[in-house]
């Protein structure tokens, strides 16, 4: 069974999203972009319920910092668009490999598969060419890849 999870910084905290959604409006010139969010995205294979539930607050995220999602990524209110990136198969994913480790230590349990995919929320209404300046932006074809949102 895979479980999933996203994993978002609290409103105050979102910096890199700041900084991120700066980067796209001044060097890109993508003037119809209104707002940015990143929420992180882990599937997990191979642990129990239980084993989940803790990690869920130990290994994926910070409460004190972050808000955790089980059901569906939070999609803005209004027009937005939704790119997920991820690494391409064979491509070392280091936060995926962490929390496998963390979890394996964490709950003395056999390393789980996890894949992580980075989620972003482009809030304001985009059109093609936008997006196409933006995941040429944001994907390495070297390293990386548009993930699937399911």
């Amino acid at each position: 069974m895979v479980r999933r999870v996203y994993v978002e910084k609290q409103p105050a905290l979102r910096l890199e999203a700041q900084g991120l959604l700066n980067e796209l409006r001044t060097i890109l010139g993508v003037s119809a972009l209104t707002g940015l969010r990143l929420v992180n995205r882990y599937d997990v294979e191979n642990i129990g319920a239980e084993v989940f539930e803790r990690a869920k607050t130990i290994v994926f995220s910070e409460p004190q910092v972050d808000l955790l999602y089980e059901d569906a990524c939070p999609v803005p209110e209004g027009p937005h668009s939704v790119l997920a990136v991820e690494a391409l198969p064979g491509q070392f994913d280091q936060r995926a490999d962490s929390a496998a480790q963390c979890i394996q230590l964490m709950a003395g349990v056999d390393r789980p598969l996890v894949s992580y995919a980075k989620v972003y929320l482009l809030e304001g209404t985009l059109c093609a060419e936008d997006m196409e300046k933006i995941k040429g932006y944001l994907i390495n074809p070297v390293e990386s890849r548009e993930a699937a949102l399911e």
